[in-house]
């Protein structure tokens, strides 16, 4: 099979596209005819810093954290999918797992769902990461509940943008900071209330939109200083949850308003094997919520093939993406 091989770690981004021998599922694996991908941060955290993070492959290395197609083959035993069944997950494309880059992947079963039935099925690989980490954001960690306020900072982004839906969805009264008045048009249409955060300060929003109470769940998808401004936005004895904490804060605010601080590392399951679960389950239920026209994905404009990857990663860095950007593997497509 063809793949697009990833042969030097670094910011030249030096994929190449070689024959790979097509892999066989063992028992609890699914073989998988990808239809599609998607491009995550992460992705190029682990391409251009490479050995630097503990759970990068060993090179030549197929990335692709995200994946949609069909099921070709299942490993021996019982297995919970057939031939024919069109899924998506988050499956490989780290450590000793091969990923999504490639006209065919295996997958342990636990870690992939039946895709939703009315969106397109290379689409659907745009969901996978940003779903589950908003769902065990949301649900999981802070257990968010209808009727309290939820702020969720970087509203138009990946993670957030789905953040934003869930806490609709929820019941909860939902806020998001935004950048620019395009961001702002997004956050509204999923039907919560924009917060441009260079014109308000944590203290003008908090006032403004919690009466200086401040906000039951900050979800802090940024890092950083933004890490610093959830502690502020937050109530009294309320919970923040993050995706980024690799930073040094103080504490101090935190621990005068007694907070809970909780981190959400989506890919934990898949490096340490425990746990995966999990992401089947919440999988089915983001394919629901999609068929139920609760939950959407935004798409960036800009597609890419999938031996476009090295452009892909440059297109991201200049900043101009709005929404998960779509990758295709093109190969025999019967779906």
């Amino acid at each position: 099979m063809k793949a697009m091989l990833l042969e030097r770690f670094g910011n030249e981004y030096a994929f190449v596209q070689r024959e790979v021998e097509k892999p066989s599922p063992m028992p609890g694996q699914v073989l998988i005819r990808v239809a599609g991908s998607s491009f995550n941060p992460i992705d190029n955290k682990i391409a251009t810093l490479g050995d630097q993070l503990g759970f990068a492959p060993t090179l030549p290395a197929v990335l692709g954290m995200d994946v949609s197609g069909v099921v070709e083959d299942v490993g021996g035993g019982m297995s919970r999918f057939e031939p024919g069944d069109k899924v998506f997950g988050l499956a490989g494309g780290l450590s000793n797992m091969p990923g999504a880059l490639a006209e065919y992947m295996v997958a342990d079963e636990r870690l992939i769902a039946r895709a939703p039935r009315s969106m397109d099925l290379t689409d659907a690989a745009a969901l996978p990461l940003v779903s589950l980490t908003a769902w065990i954001a949301l649900f999981g960690k802070a257990r968010l509940e209808a009727d309290e306020t939820l702020l969720v900072h970087g509203g138009a982004g990946g993670v957030g943008h789905i953040a934003v839906q869930l806490g609709v969805y929820s019941g909860a009264k939902v806020y998001a900071t935004v950048s620019d008045s395009v961001k702002e048009m997004v956050v509204e249409n999923l039907g919560a209330t924009p917060i441009n955060y260079r014109e308000k300060s944590v203290y003008e929003y908090v006032s403004d939109h919690t009466f200086g109470d401040g906000f039951d769940v900050v979800f802090d998808t940024v890092g950083g200083a933004t890490l610093d401004q959830s502690f502020r936005a937050a109530i009294p004895e309320g919970d923040v949850v993050t995706t980024v904490a690799r930073s040094s804060h103080d504490l101090s605010t935190m621990h005068a308003k007694g907070l809970s601080l909780h981190v959400v590392f989506v890919l934990l399951p898949l490096i340490t094997r425990e746990g995966r679960g999990i992401f089947h389950e919440i999988l089915n239920q983001v394919a629901r919520l999609v068929d139920k026209d609760r939950l959407a994905v935004l798409l960036d404009e800009q597609r890419f093939d999938y031996t476009d990857i090295a452009e892909v990663h440059r297109y991201w860095e200049g900043g101009n993406a709005l929404g998960k950007i779509v990758i295709d593997v093109p190969g025999e497509k019967t779906f």
